[in-house]
């Protein structure tokens, strides 16, 4: 018998105990460590944060599914990984010994690096269900009296997409309040150019993107570092090629939302040989720990080396299709363990996106991830802000059916296809 950990019950989390679940053999367990019973479909925060959407419209309870799955389920949340002894410490002081463990607890929202910074302090976030709700009720009083907005993705963000996302939708909802015309809207973003997006760009992400802020009178500053904000006011430093200061924005804004850094989480941090200095996960091509050869690793805190050097850091986001072939091949290698084999399948690390823009939208596919790249395109059209609705009805039925069958895999198919008749194709 192998008693398998996977820590974390988000996306890559709860699709990898679906999966997983079907590789075992009987007298195996998996047991789940999350933060809550809840699960929460966070690309469709933005909507949450002006109100199209409700929270409960977005969350699954897992009890029952994982129930149902011979899953146990631990809401409890780790207060330490000890890879060296194979045991989890849980918040209770509790110890669970295991034999492997995958870890999936996504990132640490680093607010407290910027001065200000966060939902506790003076901007908004999207990036947890509860801080989407909590800018929802601050852009309720935005709108009694409208002001500048800021938005964009601070210094050590590895998610950019979220942040154009939510600036094109704020866009939709103001000029659907009639409000648009007194609200002057800057997008702020670390990228080294609009649509980089930590990819170096896919396709002509950065004209459409560009194009898109121009047609919506959203201006930009890129290349920042966000020194300071205090309440109403975002001190911006804009950085040359070379690092140094190229000049200093000094925002006044009546509200504003900001991708903050990401960083390890407190569970894993600091363990030599698990992470790197940012607390991220080191991981082989198969997804498995170098050092601690019975830890896997999916999601957003794997350490994913950026795409080249920038005047100020960005990370390399991890896409759900990224995610969800993480998650198959971990799956398929650890059965094949478990039955004595080795470890042979790697994850494709393609990226496919929706980014939603209210009433239209782009979509990428870069396959792989990182250039240089056998497909690499973007298109744009309102066919995107459908299928993004689309995407996440799909998605949050396979979370409370519990489905392990791949979905990205399709999509990146099927909009292949729409791209090739786009262009001339049959």
């Amino acid at each position: 018998m192998a008693e398998i950990i996977i820590l974390g019950a988000g996306l890559g989390g709860t699709l990898m105990a679906y999966e997983l679940s079907e590789q075992l053999r009987p007298e195996d367990r998996i047991t789940v460590i999350g933060q809550g019973a809840t699960y929460q479909f966070y690309p469709s925060n933005p909507w949450v944060a002006v109100g199209w959407r409700q929270r409960r419209e977005i969350e699954v309870d897992l009890t029952k599914v994982m129930a149902k799955k011979n899953i146990r389920f631990i809401t409890e949340g780790a207060e330490r990984v000890h890879p060296a002894e194979n045991r989890v410490q849980l918040k209770s002081g509790e110890s669970l010994a295991y034999d492997y463990m995958i870890i999936a607890t996504g990132p640490e929202l680093a607010f407290d690096e910027i001065p200000g910074f966060g939902p506790q302090a003076h901007t908004q976030s999207i990036c947890e269900t509860g801080h989407a709700e909590q800018a929802y009720a601050a852009f309720e009083e935005f709108c009694k009296n409208p002001r500048p907005i800021v938005v964009g993705a601070a210094q050590g963000v590895s998610c950019f997409g979220p942040a154009y996302e939510f600036a094109f939708v704020l866009d939709a909802e103001l000029r659907r309040r009639k409000i648009r015309n007194k609200v002057p809207m800057t997008f702020v973003t670390s990228e080294p150019y609009i649509g980089h997006l930590g990819l170096d760009g896919v396709g002509d992400t950065k004209g459409l993107l560009e194009s898109a802020l121009r047609n919506r009178h959203i201006k930009w500053v890129t290349n920042a570092r966000v020194k300071e904000v205090t309440e109403g006011h975002m001190s911006v430093e804009e950085l040359n090629d070379d690092a140094s200061v190229k000049t200093t924005h000094e925002m006044d804004f009546g509200f504003s939302m900001m991708m903050p850094p990401f960083r390890g989480v407190k569970a894993v941090h600091g363990i030599e040989g698990l992470t790197n200095p940012r607390g991220f996960i080191l991981a082989d091509g198969y997804q498995r720990n170098p050092t601690f050869r019975n830890v896997f690793s999916i999601g957003v805190c794997v350490a994913i080396p950026p795409t080249g050097k920038t005047p100020v850091p960005v990370g390399v986001p991890k896409t759900g299709f990224m995610i969800e072939s993480m998650v198959t091949a971990t799956a398929h290698n650890l059965g094949a363990m478990l039955r004595g084999g080795e470890a042979s399948i790697k994850p494709s690390w393609n990226a496919i996106c929706l980014a939603d823009f209210g009433d239209t939208g782009v979509a990428f596919v870069a396959q792989p991830q990182l250039p240089p790249r056998n497909a690499n395109w973007a298109a744009q059209g309102k066919w995107v802000h459908l299928a993004k609705i689309g995407f996440e009805k799909y998605f949050l039925h396979k979370i409370k059916v519990g489905k392990s069958e791949p979905f990205y895999e399709r999509l990146m198919l099927k909009m292949a296809r729409i791209h090739k008749f786009e262009n001339g194709g049959h």
